[in-house]
């Protein structure tokens, strides 16, 4: 089994939460990179949001990332997801497929990424959100 960690998902405000986990916990951030510093950037609506940032601890990692723009659909409680890594990307697949049967969805298909990695996600028939990536 992988190593599950959690990837939080805030409205414009993840840099204080990050800010104020990483004084909580006494960790320092690793990376954080906005919306404007990615490939496909919209500096005027997104300004400073965050595309991912995180912070590791002695046993898993916080990752986190604002929405690209103001969203009110963004239920506090359910902004978060779990991320998996495979070994490769046929497993990120079949997982993907796994997750999502039986009443849930794709909600991003697995696919190279402008970051590198094999990357997709899914949300269960329990309404839980995954992330499953190949970093190989």
């Amino acid at each position: 089994m992988p190593a599950i960690n959690t990837y939080l998902t805030f409205n414009g405000n993840c840099r204080e939460a990050m800010e104020f986990y990483s004084s909580v916990f006494g960790t320092n951030i690793e990376s954080m990179q906005t919306f404007a510093d990615g490939p496909e950037s919209n500096s005027e609506i997104e300004g400073e949001r965050i595309m991912h940032a995180s912070m590791t601890f002695d046993n898993g990692t916080l990752m986190a990332s604002d929405t690209p723009q103001d969203s009110s659909d963004l239920v506090v409680g359910g902004n978060f997801s779990l991320s998996l890594e495979t070994k490769n990307p046929e497993q990120t697949d079949d997982w993907l497929q796994k997750l999502s049967s039986d009443g849930g969805e794709v909600t991003m298909p697995a696919e190279k990424t402008f970051w590198g990695a094999y990357f997709g996600m899914c949300r269960d028939r329990f309404g839980i959100n995954w992330m499953v990536l190949c970093d190989h």
